[in-house]
């Protein structure tokens, strides 16, 4: 990191990094690089990134689960999902929960705490008025949904009454509209799922009350949340930050200057950054993850910054046409040494991982690529890995030996 001295329109970088430097700072703020702290766990890791996106896609394991899973290690699949939904203690009069579900960058599942901030969001769904849907009668139908939760304690859409009328995914029920509706404007939470399904609750009973309530005004909420995401992504734009919980640029320039984030110069970014104090504190050291990421992982969510950052195109396949597809359905791409170096696009048959189409950047990824894929077949219960295709035959018959070597350890 150098001093800079030479005025720049706008406000002043108090310090230029190299492109090196920002990438490796982005990994640290994420987990990625340095030792990871087993002892907060996979809850410690909620809290830190500040969001852990939902997806139903389940290949190796959902996409909430693969999250830890990158940054700890085989953390144990059952506590993974016992760590976001389980409260503390559960026996306890008023349980507290650890997460809550609400719109961040996408659905997310969210540390607890930040329920007051995500008031702005909820107070704009109240003023829309409306969503995706339009109820038919939108007074009777969320009173009949209030009262049944009243009554009955914690339900999930199939329990209300179920969630479409029978045609399409989209085709929602009237119930179903009505508690979505409440999940949105905050009258209703979910702060735990069983069996995939959403288990909603009123928000006066589930969430802390020293938590409930929608007072911070606009500009607290946002100032929070940029701040927020600056220090889980430790270095990033205007664009970067707007990103993280899908707020708006205009938003995201109200507040920047007193958000605690100072501004900085990035090698080759060619727009103007921000960056965590404590990321810029101390030089980014430690051990590299070797790892395969989901196509959710805030480090990659954002492509045009992955694209900048670790210069690798990526995007997610599932919903393109079979034919057109250039990497696979779900693409999972591999970090190791700090790089991006590869994909793959997993499955799995019985108790064999089976690497559909594989691409490495050279020969260097073929020892990581080996090693993550024994390290995510072991976790998720495969005791065998097999490659179907790679487009690089060199690259194939030396991955497909280097697993063969480490099968015989």
């Amino acid at each position: 990191m150098t001093a800079v001295t030479q005025p720049t329109p706008g406000p002043q970088p108090v310090t230029a990094l190299s492109h090196d430097e920002a990438r490796r700072i982005a990994l640290r703020a994420q987990g990625l690089l340095g030792a990871p702290d087993r002892r907060a766990g996979v809850r410690g890791v909620l809290r830190h990134l500040g969001a852990v996106q939902l997806d139903t896609i389940s290949v190796l394991a959902r996409s909430h689960e693969l999250v830890p899973y990158a940054r700890l290690g085989a953390v144990g699949r059952t506590a993974v999902e016992a760590a976001y939904w389980n409260a503390t203690p559960p026996d306890a009069p008023a349980p507290r929960p650890h997460s809550f579900e609400y719109w961040s960058h996408a659905a997310c599942i969210l540390p607890i705490e930040e329920w007051p901030h995500f008031a702005f969001r909820r107070r704009a769904r109240r003023a829309k008025g409306h969503r995706w849907h339009v109820m038919e009668d939108s007074a009777r139908s969320c009173a009949a949904v209030l009262d049944r939760l009243t009554a009955d304690g914690p339900l999930t859409t199939s329990e209300l009454g179920g969630g479409r009328k029978g045609g399409e995914w989209w085709d929602w029920s009237e119930t179903k509209i009505a508690v979505e509706w409440l999940l949105d404007t905050g009258e209703v939470v979910c702060t735990r799922r069983r069996a995939w399904k959403r288990v909603y609750d009123l928000a006066e009973r589930a969430v802390p009350d020293a938590l409930l309530h929608d007072d911070l005004d606009d500009a607290t909420c946002i100032r929070r949340l940029v701040a927020q995401a600056g220090a889980a992504m430790g270095v990033a734009t205007r664009a970067d930050l707007a990103d993280y919980h899908r707020l708006k640029a205009e938003q995201v320039d109200a507040v920047i200057a007193d958000s605690g984030l100072v501004p900085v110069e990035v090698e080759g970014w060619g727009k103007p950054a921000w960056a965590d104090p404590a990321a810029l504190a101390t030089p980014p050291r430690g051990r590299h993850r070797t790892t395969l990421l989901s196509p959710f992982d805030s480090l990659i969510w954002d492509r045009p910054r992955t694209e900048r950052i670790f210069d690798f195109t990526h995007r997610l396949e599932a919903y393109v046409p079979r034919p057109r597809r250039i990497h696979g359905y779900f693409a999972m791409p591999l970090l190791a040494g700090g790089r991006l170096v590869g994909r793959v696009d997993p499955a799995r048959e019985g108790t064999t991982l089976v690497a559909r189409q594989v691409s490495m950047r050279d020969a260097k990824a073929v020892t990581p690529m080996a090693q993550a894929l024994r390290e995510a077949a072991g976790w998720v219960g495969c005791d065998d890995v097999r490659v179907e295709r790679c487009a690089d035959p060199k690259l194939a018959t030396a991955l497909r030996t280097e697993l063969t070597r480490t099968s015989d350890r």
